[in-house]
């Protein structure tokens, strides 16, 4: 369990957001999220959905079928997240 587990707990949401970070500079697909995360494909719709309302995630489509989803660096909170998970991280590794 890494720190941000140990406050938040572990959720489905949390989850594909910590997967998102850690790929923050990549383009992804929902099979892909739900495969590095062992969720099923509907959780990861689920839970990505709010991401992207709040604009935390941007969603394109890719043909008629295809989306892909990547972390939105613009935003502000999505800045705010990588802050306080980059600084909870090295708190942890100083512990």
């Amino acid at each position: 369990m890494d720190a941000l587990e140990e406050i938040f707990g572990k959720t489905a949401q949390m989850t594909v957001l910590k997967n998102l970070i850690l790929h923050r500079n990549e383009s992804t697909y929902l099979s892909g999220i739900a495969e590095e995360t062992g969720l099923s494909h509907s959780s990861v719709a689920r839970v990505i959905s709010p991401l992207i309302k709040c604009g935390i995630v941007i969603e394109k489509p890719l043909g008629k079928q295809i989306r892909t989803f990547r972390l939105n660096l613009e935003d502000e909170r999505t800045q705010l997240i990588l802050e306080f998970y980059n600084r909870l991280n090295r708190m942890a590794k100083d512990q």
